[in-house]
This record gives C-alpha cells, sequence and structure tokens, in this order.
C-alpha cells in the first residue's frame, strides 16, 4: 500500500504546481536556449523544455546523432492565460521566416524554424498565421514549415546543462545572443512588433 500511496502523491505534487487545463505546444526556432529564454518571458507559459523532435533517430542528443531532428522546445502553458494563437503570435516575431539553412548565425537542419502541428485545429491555426505572414511580406519567400507533431525527446543526462542555459550561464548566453546577431535581425524583420531591443 506505501509504493502505491507514495505515488499518488508525487504525481499530485508534480500535477500541482501546473494549470488545470495546461496546453503545449512544439516550436523550433533555431537554437533552443533563445527559444526557451523568449517562451519563458511570456506571461502564460509555466514551462519550457530544450529537445529535439521531426527527425527519425530514435535517440538524439546534442554532441551525437540527432539525423533530421530539429533543436525545439516544448512549451507549457496555461489557456486561460494565454492561448495557442498568443503563442504562435510570439514565435513568429521571434524567428527569421525567410532563411532556409538555419537560424540567424546557426546553420544546418537542426537549427531550421518549424511549428509541429498536434491535429487539425492546431494545423488551421498555424496555416492562418503563415498566411498572415506571407501578406505581410509578399515580396518575401516564407520558408518556414508546418510538420505534423512527432515524439519530443527533452535535452537529458550530461547534456542537461542546456536546459536553462540562459538562466545557469547568463554572460556566456548574452555574449553569444549578440554575437549571433539574433536580436539585431528580429528588429529588422518585424520592427516595432518584435519582442527584443537593438
Amino acid at each position: 500500500m506505501k509504493p502505491l500511496l507514495l505515488s499518488f502523491t508525487l504525481g499530485f505534487t508534480l500535477l500541482a504546481g501546473l494549470p488545470a487545463q495546461a496546453a503545449t505546444a512544439v516550436l523550433a526556432g533555431g537554437c533552443f536556449w533563445c527559444m526557451e529564454s523568449d517562451f519563458e518571458k511570456l506571461e502564460g507559459v509555466t514551462d519550457v523544455v530544450s529537445g529535439f523532435t521531426g527527425g527519425t533517430y530514435p535517440d538524439p542528443t546534442y554532441k551525437g546523432r540527432h539525423d533530421g531532428h530539429y533543436e525545439a522546445v516544448l512549451i507549457t502553458y496555461d489557456p486561460e492565460v494565454i492561448d495557442y494563437q498568443g503563442i504562435l503570435d510570439h514565435f513568429w516575431v521571434n524567428i527569421d521566416p525567410f532563411d532556409d539553412g538555419g537560424q540567424f548565425c546557426d546553420r544546418g537542419h537542426e537549427y531550421l524554424a518549424a511549428i509541429f502541428v498536434a491535429g487539425d485545429d492546431e494545423r488551421a491555426l498555424a496555416e492562418a498565421s503563415k498566411t498572415r505572414v506571407e501578406q505581410r511580406f509578399p515580396d518575401q519567400q516564407v520558408v518556414m514549415p508546418i510538420l505534423p507533431l512527432t515524439t519530443f525527446f527533452p535535452i537529458k543526462g550530461d547534456e542537461s546543462y542546456h536546459q536553462d542555459f540562459y538562466k545557469k550561464s547568463p554572460v556566456r548566453y548574452k555574449y553569444y545572443r549578440f554575437g549571433c546577431g539574433r536580436d539585431r535581425r528580429l528588429v529588422d524583420i518585424w520592427g516595432d512588433d518584435a519582442t527584443v531591443k537593438k
């Protein structure tokens, strides 16, 4: 009886910190350090986990194999505070939707931006949001894909230092982000809608 009680108590404790109707979204926007930082500051977001998704390799790692995977984040949010549309709106102004080679200074498939949708409702909202971006920039090609959600593999083990990197190593993170030119490019694209400053 004690193991069952412990399991129930632990489960209740873990759930107690989450909103009653927590929802999730999986997005790729280049470096997951930056995506984590950008989304953890958004009101209504309760957790952001860095990891990989979209590929076929069964156990992707940062320093090892991650064939076909994207660096991505699993965002947990309270839909009573922010809805999926709000998550998408924040996502767009934190990526370069015209870059088909990566994001900012990070190059290669794993750094491509993508929206991973879990069902028809999310796909409809994502497609509509992409159409609005295309209409806003009629002279540029929006290359960011909308893909079906597949298994999300959180960063783990010896590579767990990537999780909350911007908090654990703030000086290194700021140096990287500035050197990568991410914020300058975001302001160039999105102007006053950018959530960052030059």
